[in-house]
């Protein structure tokens, strides 16, 4: 399948980016938080963009490879744990989960302020934005956009 790219649609995607890092946030944190959603979607090539992003921003390899079973691999800290909740439970609403809970909700905004935590929500529905798209179109892995 082949799209072709509105130059609207670009820009207002681009004015989206702009705001979520402008919101005070740490690029490796919102590099782990498009990771996570991306890859409970199943979207081979935002994980894919995913990971070249954050190795580009300093990510480790081993951080990388542990960011699906974050709960149990040591290598996080409380901030980016509260933001991998945050991602999962906004991320997992098709799954019947409860969603975004007063107990993540608190737990986020005890490391983010609201600028912060509105820029983490935007970078979440962006995330699924693209991962959705891209299931739709068949995008593959390792393409250029």
């Amino acid at each position: 399948m082949k799209s072709v790219a509105n130059p609207d649609v670009i820009t207002a995607i681009q004015h989206l980016q702009k705001a979520i890092h402008a919101g005070g946030v740490d690029p490796l944190v919102l590099e782990l938080v498009h990771l996570r959603a991306s890859q409970i979607n199943g979207c081979s090539p935002c994980v894919f963009a995913g990971v070249q992003s954050a190795k580009k921003h300093g990510e480790t390899e081993e951080r990388l490879h542990n960011v699906v079973a974050w709960r149990e691999a040591p290598f996080f800290t409380e901030e980016e744990r509260a933001a991998l909740a945050l991602t999962e439970a906004a991320t997992r609403i098709q799954d019947g989960a409860p969603g975004v809970t007063d107990e993540i909700w608190d737990a986020a905004a005890t490391y983010f302020d609201e600028n912060q935590m509105s820029a983490i929500i935007l970078n979440i529905a962006l995330t699924n934005f693209f991962n959705r798209i891209n299931h739709t179109i068949r995008e593959q892995a390792g393409k250029a956009w």
